[in-house]
Order: C-alpha cells, then sequence, then structure tokens
C-alpha cells in the first residue's frame, strides 16, 4: 500500500481569493490531500486574525475531507515535516513572484531535502489577483465579488465598516 501524498499550501491568505481555491482544487488532481497553513507573518499588517482566515478557508473549500486547514508559526520544512508532507505546493502569478519563489524553495530544499516544491501557475484569470490587491479594492469601496468566495466578500464587508468604511 502506498504513502498518501500530502502537500503543504502555505500562504498568509489574508484573504483567500479564488486564485487560492484554484491552486487549491488543482492541487488536489495531484496530490492525495492538502494542508492549507495558514502563516504568520509579522512583516504584514493582517486584516484578519489567523483563525478568521482558517475559518473563510474552511468554508470556501467546503468541508472537502481530502483539505485540512491549520496555521503555524516558525519555519514551514518544520511544519512540513511535523505534517509528514512531501511537498510544498506554491501558485505563481508572474514573473515577478519567480524570484522570490525559487529562494524560498531553494532554501526550504537546504533545510529538508526530502520534501519538493511543486509550482503551478496560476489560472489565466486570477494572475492579477493578490489578498493585498483585493484588500485595496475593497478598502476604496470596489466590488471585489469575483475575486473572492461570497463569504469572504461578506467578511471584508463588515472588516472595512468596523474600521470606519470605505474611503
Amino acid at each position: 500500500m502506498s504513502k498518501e501524498r500530502i502537500a503543504i499550501y502555505p500562504g498568509s491568505f489574508d484573504p483567500v481569493t479564488l486564485g487560492h481555491l484554484d491552486i487549491i482544487h488543482r492541487g488536489l488532481e495531484v496530490f492525495d490531500g492538502l494542508v492549507i497553513a495558514v502563516a504568520t507573518n509579522v512583516a504584514k499588517k493582517a486584516m484578519f486574525t489567523a483563525d478568521e482566515r482558517v475559518e473563510l478557508i474552511q468554508e470556501a473549500v467546503g468541508g472537502d475531507p481530502r483539505v485540512v486547514v491549520d496555521h503555524f508559526d516558525g519555519l514551514l520544512v518544520e511544519y512540513a515535516r511535523d505534517r509528514g508532507a512531501v511537498a510544498v505546493l506554491r501558485g505563481l502569478r508572474a514573473v515577478s513572484d519567480f524570484d522570490f519563489e525559487f529562494q524560498m524553495a531553494s532554501m526550504n530544499r537546504s533545510l529538508l531535502p526530502e520534501v519538493q516544491t511543486v509550482f503551478l501557475m496560476a489560472g489565466e484569470e486570477h494572475f492579477y489577483v493578490s489578498s493585498s490587491l483585493v484588500k485595496e479594492v475593497a478598502q476604496l469601496g470596489g466590488d471585489v465579488a469575483h475575486h473572492v468566495p461570497p463569504g469572504v466578500a461578506e467578511a471584508l464587508r463588515i472588516r472595512i465598516a468596523e474600521r470606519g468604511g470605505a474611503r
């Protein structure tokens, strides 16, 4: 019997977008299961807490038993080892993403050679969308409903209203 092939899909997911969901669905065509690992990035000012992001992702993936949503602090490779992952899944939107992702993949490979990094290109309809851009457009009063799951659009609306509304 072969070992289940689990990949870690890490990111800040602040918030999760339809582009992220596209990578998740396509990743499930390659791997038996995914752990969506919400990272705490101290360099970024998050709109949603890690727990809120986990809940939004869980709602968006609709209870797919092949998907586990979790959050972590620390080194990704240690988390991957603890979860028994065979790979780290990353999405690439543009050539500009590649330099950073290549450096991270190389560092992770030097730390834990048995875990591979697998890149999937963003779908054409999502390649220009980032969580940062979604937040900026939403904060300026723009409609982002066609870039995020419905629960995320509502959560953004509520959070922005709590912070004083769109500019």
